[in-house]
């Protein structure tokens, strides 16, 4: 039996809100999210769009947009790209 057939459930696939790509935008990191890998760009987005409250959402998108800056963490953790 191989991994894939002990009940993984497929991700959700979040689409870019138009507010994050707006963010990214402005800030001048649209290349630096994507050159993140596709599963890192996804869990931006719903981690984000989770949020409850609007300073909830703020702080995440904050931090999205402080991480892809800096381009070596990922979710408050280090992170080595195949490309840096």
């Amino acid at each position: 039996m191989s991994i894939k057939s002990v009940n993984m459930v497929p991700r959700p696939r979040y689409p870019m809100p138009n507010f994050i790509q707006e963010a990214l935008n402005a800030h001048g990191l649209t290349d630096a999210y994507l050159a993140r890998p596709p599963y890192q760009q996804n869990d931006y987005i719903g981690w984000i769009k989770r949020a409850k409250l609007e300073t909830t959402k703020q702080k995440r998108l904050n931090q999205m947009l402080d991480e892809l800056r800096c381009g070596d963490i990922y979710m408050k953790m280090k992170w080595n790209s195949k490309s840096g």
